[in-house]
């Protein structure tokens, strides 16, 4: 039944994208009057305590709590069937609406009694416009340009565009065939008529179906640009996935079979076969490719720059050359080298020299001690060991320019800081300080910028003369805070500098977490800074190079070590399974919380840290490990093995 109250019922299906849901929420409130509005979350069983935090921050939402993950149709169909409003949303949690955005799609269906459905323009978190705000409908000829990528090579084409209708100004009111899941305002009579979403589609392709069955039942689908929300898309599934590949084509193929005739459905069905067949090689050649390309290249070069280093080394042993010795020896030390500048972040994009230089450092350091421990020969002299470094180091760094001097995508160095600027007021200015200087490396806070008419000389200027404080400073990102910035000036800025070289994102300091776009190339991937040091890429690889390197030790001198054991029977098998990765020399104490990040099962915890003299019952287990996951270093880890070095077979 309707109400005579709610207009709009929204509704937001979750799974595991906590942060974005909240931003959403936020926006979504400062959008509409209360008493008009009723909001859902349905939830897919999401493990990142989203639902907690729904219930702490906006009490007035409605929840449906699913205890499995029942897909975007089913989800949205289980809050439709109770929704009270005449209008119905459906809406991606990672998206930002503008204040005035339900005002206006409401107006625009109620002027228009024959609109069963409504799109806007939707932007990418560095401001672009996304083609899937408006669409055509996806017959066998216009997926077959789609697929074939006839589409992307004549975007403007009235015959290869259909897809993405790239012939329509994106600036203009049109009808069209198919609405965007991420925003799609339904007119509640029309589902009433129509029915709901297919449910046969687990993910993709039911908001093709929706609209498809809109328009055969007499209604229309409208795009309306005079609304412009964020829509950062991609979080729940990365689209370089062959998964992804899978799913969105079969999800077409599901759409066809329902849809077309027999003999069109069988040849749509063929060609999305082999769509799926050269989409999911063509992902899985690439990733590889990209994993691989720089590795390979750094092998050839480190292995071959050591037999040019060879002359420089003092044994010259005949036997060891009849038996390939100095062929292996370069091979393992050239691979060694690969696996520390890899833990140091040498593979990083966007390419940064100094963490190369540290891998090779590191990697010197480890194979020079296992040589010590293991060969009473010394393979290298001091000089042939330096001489080596160096011309390491210069190889891998010519590597690195050439690839940058061709303008290779995806390997371009990065030479300069970033400069940070942050808008808002200076209490909340002084707390994203904070955050992106525990989080980002190579970057230099500028200064602070009003977000409003300001006298005070300690900022750097107001947000309405960026354009001209971009130019003065140089500057490559902005950060605003939500709290001093209302989500409106954000969409402004963002389509007022999208052909910049800045990078914008939004800071949450209630939560301390910052989220946008990763760069200006990849709108689809996103940017999560969040004060939890477990869980960032840098100390989940310098944790995995600290269990290599020392598994590697102990296991050299195991059979000293094993004498100092306080419980020898776990003693090698613990050793051997943080070698391969099955383990960690250091990890949570037992019995710890379920909601702290996940990490490998531990050998030693910080508990080993404890004086003997205090009962570890009376400590703070869950504190204990709290304080492991969110302030964790290196060197916490390292005074842990230390201490801990009589219970590794524990």
């Amino acid at each position: 039944m309707l109400s005579l109250h709610v207009k709009l019922s929204v509704i937001i299906v979750n799974y595991n994208v906590k942060h974005f849901l909240k931003q959403c929420l936020e926006s979504v409130f400062g959008a509409t009057n209360l008493h008009e509005i009723e909001v859902f979350v349905v939830d897919n069983d999401s493990k990142d305590d989203s639902l907690e935090m729904v219930r702490k921050s906006f009490p007035e939402v409605k929840i449906i709590a699913n205890k499995e993950n029942v897909g975007f149709s089913t989800a949205n169909n289980q809050a439709i069937k109770i929704s009270e409003a005449k209008y119905v949303l459906l809406l991606n949690p990672d998206t930002i609406v503008e204040t005035t955005t339900f005002e206006k799609v409401i107006k625009f269906m109620d002027e228009n009694p024959d609109a069963g459905g409504l799109g806007v323009k939707m932007i990418d978190g560095n401001g672009n416009f996304l083609p899937e705000s408006k669409r055509g409908l996806p017959t066998p000829k216009v997926a077959f340009y789609k697929i074939f990528g006839l589409s992307k090579l004549f975007p403007k084409s009235k015959k290869y565009g259909k897809y993405h209708l790239g012939y329509l100004n994106e600036n203009k009111t049109h009808e069209i065939d198919v609405l965007s899941g991420a925003f799609m305002l339904l007119r509640k009579e029309t589902l009433d008529n129509i029915g709901l979403l297919d449910e046969d589609f687990f993910m993709y392709g039911e908001d093709i179906d929706l609209s498809y069955r809109i328009t055969k039942g007499g209604y229309k689908n409208y795009y309306l640009p005079t609304s412009t929300i964020i829509h950062y898309k991609g979080e729940s599934t990365k689209k370089s996935s062959v998964n992804y590949v899978y799913v969105f084509y079969n999800a077409m193929a599901i759409f066809a079979k329902k849809h077309f005739g027999d003999s069109k459905a069988k040849s749509f069905s063929m060609l999305i076969k082999i769509a799926i067949f050269l989409r999911a090689t063509l992902a899985l050649f690439k990733r590889f490719f990209e994993l691989i390309f720089l590795p390979v290249i750094d092998f050839s070069t480190l292995f071959f720059g050591l037999h040019f280093v060879k002359r420089f080394i003092q044994n010259e042993n005949a036997v060891f050359h009849e038996h390939g010795f100095f062929h292996i020896s370069f091979a393992i030390i050239s691979l060694a080298t690969i696996i520390f500048i890899h833990f140091s972040g040498g593979y990083d994009k966007p390419i940064r020299i100094q963490k190369v230089i540290k891998g090779v450092v590191l990697s010197s350091v480890f194979i020079a001690i296992i040589y010590l421990i293991i060969n009473k020969l010394y393979l290298f002299t001091t000089t042939s060991a330096l001489i080596g470094i160096g011309v390491s180091m210069f190889n891998l760094t010519a590597v690195r320019w050439i690839l940058h001097l061709f303008k290779i995508k995806n390997y371009r160095i990065n030479f300069s800081k970033k400069n940070i600027v942050i808008i808002g007021n200076k209490i909340e200015s002084e707390k994203v300080k904070i955050l992106v200087e525990h989080t980002q490396n190579n970057s230099s806070i500028i200064g602070i910028i009003s977000p409003k008419k300001t006298t005070d000389e300690s900022y750097l200027g107001e947000m309405k003369n960026l354009a001209e404080l971009e130019r003065k400073h140089h500057i490559n990102e902005v950060i605003f805070c939500a709290k001093n910035v209302n989500y409106d000036e954000v969409i402004k800025n963002l389509i007022q500098f999208k052909d910049s070289n800045i990078e914008f994102r939004i800071a949450h300091t209630d939560e301390m977490f910052v989220l946008g776009s990763t760069n200006l190339n990849t709108s689809g991937e996103l940017h999560i800074i969040k004060v939890e040091g477990i869980e960032s890429v840098e100390n989940k690889r310098n944790k995995r190079l600290i269990d290599f390197v020392f598994s590697s030790l102990f296991l050299i001198i195991s059979p000293i070590l094993f004498l100092f054991q306080k419980n020898k029977s776990r003693f090698f098998s613990n050793l051997k399974s943080v070698f391969v990765g099955n383990k960690s020399l250091v990890g949570y104490s037992k019995n710890s919380n379920s909601k702290l990040p996940k990490i490998k099962p531990g050998i030693l915890s910080s508990s080993v840290l404890i004086p003997k003299k205090m009962d570890i019952s009376k400590v703070n287990i869950n504190r204990l490990n709290r304080i492991y996951a969110k302030d964790y270093s290196a060197i916490k880890d390292l005074k842990i093995i230390f201490n801990g070095m009589n219970k590794l077979g524990g």
